[in-house]
């Protein structure tokens, strides 16, 4: 990498603006959402997408795709888009997912949210900060690169994947499943799907998720004659203030976290009887734990099991659980290349204090930990997403096009 280099890609990117609102809209229009949410997927988008590559001159594009009877076209598209470097032991991989959240309560939003709205330097819209402002980020960078015939220090490939908000089922998890050939151990893998609005955080480990549905079945009653009946609503408060407790009884700190312990919330609850006078014969509570990695979940859902066999014998009921959502994995060492690049870089641009930290929610980074590869995430961002009117700020994507730029243009040190 030299001076000259570096000057022509912030250049480019600095000049850019106008194309990145331009590629926000065209993305934004093209509402990319799970079928379980009421949508179609990804497919119209990705077209959109790979079409905008081509005609910009990034045509080395690879689509995997994954079967789903649910959606009209069949199904789920993962685009990966190469652009060759000096050195191909390794591979740059730069991921974000296409799929976007439903809009939710329409009237609490101030515009169209899948029509982009520039105001005040900011673009307003669902999924331009989530995770299209990674996705354009990452393809500027490219195109800085492209364009100026400026060759990245080792091959690029950027990762557009399908299905990221509801569990990636059919985006990273069968990438990883039918094409772990794609990856190699020593590649270097940045995943702009989080950060904080100073862009000093840099990812490398996430808790252990435990999302578990329970359901408690006794003895419907009158509500006069709570005795004829095993109350199932009862049995699950006393549950749930049980499984909470496990935030006392795991009880180690981690500093790298906020909240810096280990989480069992009760959360969502679903409608039993109609009315007030009747004892409930059957109730479905579910749990979100967000669990620190040195307690592995198999230990915690026997905990919780036996728990469960204690609410059975005391109230009469029977209790069966689903787990709807669960995943572990190692942490990303603060010392990885992708990890010392990636800070480096970040303070180059915006001139912060970024370091290394630990989340509590999940991303597909846990799914390529689990397969002993180093990824980090990272963006600058106001987190808005999911929120009514999500918006992206315009110089952070400028800015974060430039910190994936150096890092296409830099050696890893110890090279």
């Amino acid at each position: 990498m030299t001076a000259s280099q570096t000057e022509k890609v912030f250049s480019f990117i600095e000049n850019s603006q106008k194309d990145m609102v331009e590629l926000q809209s065209i993305l934004t229009a093209i509402p990319a959402i799970a079928p379980q949410s009421g949508g179609q997927g990804e497919f119209e988008k990705c077209q959109a997408l790979e079409k905008y590559l081509k005609s910009n001159g990034i045509t080395n594009l690879e689509r995997f795709d994954a079967p789903d009877k649910r959606v009209k076209s069949g199904i789920r598209p993962n685009l990966v888009a190469t652009i060759a470097g000096a050195d191909s032991s390794r591979t740059l991989w730069i991921m974000s997912h296409l799929d976007v959240v439903p809009e939710g309560e329409i009237s609490l939003w101030n515009t169209d949210p899948f029509r982009v709205t520039e105001k005040d330097g900011k673009l307003y819209g669902r999924g331009v900060e989530d995770d299209q402002q990674g996705l354009v980020a990452s393809v500027f960078a490219s195109l800085a690169l492209v364009k100026q015939n400026i060759m990245p220090a080792y091959t690029v490939k950027l990762l557009f994947v399908a299905d990221e908000e509801v569990g990636s089922e059919y985006g990273m998890c069968w990438l990883i499943k039918n094409h772990k050939e794609l990856f190699k151990k020593n590649d270097l893998i940045i995943i702009p799907d989080g950060g904080d609005s100073k862009g000093e955080t840099v990812e490398i480990a996430e808790k252990n998720l435990l999302w578990l549905k329970i359901t408690t079945k006794g003895k419907q009653a009158h509500g006069s004659t709570p005795d004829e009946g095993r109350n199932a609503h009862l049995a699950n408060c006393d549950l749930a203030l049980r499984i909470n407790a496990l935030e006392n009884f795991y009880d180690k700190r981690d500093k790298l976290f906020t909240p810096d312990r280990s989480t069992f919330q009760p959360t969502k609850k679903e409608a039993n009887v109609p009315n007030i006078n009747t004892i409930p014969g059957e109730d479905t509570i579910y749990f979100d734990c967000r669990i620190l990695p040195c307690y592995p979940l198999k230990v915690v859902q026997n905990k919780i099991n036996e728990i469960i066999s204690e609410i059975e014998a005391k109230y009469g009921v029977k209790i069966s659980t689903a787990i709807e959502q669960s995943a572990e994995s190692p942490a990303t060492p603060a010392d990885a290349p992708v990890v010392q690049m990636l800070l480096k870089a970040v303070k180059q641009v915006y001139n912060n204090n970024p370091k290394p930290v630990g989340i509590g929610g999940g991303t597909v980074g846990a799914s390529l930990r689990q397969e002993g590869l180093y990824a980090t995430v990272w963006c600058k961002q106001d987190e808005t997403m999911h929120q009514p009117n999500e918006y992206c700020i315009i110089e952070n994507l400028v800015g974060d096009a430039k910190v994936f730029g150096l890092i296409m243009l830099s050696k890893v040190q110890e090279d």
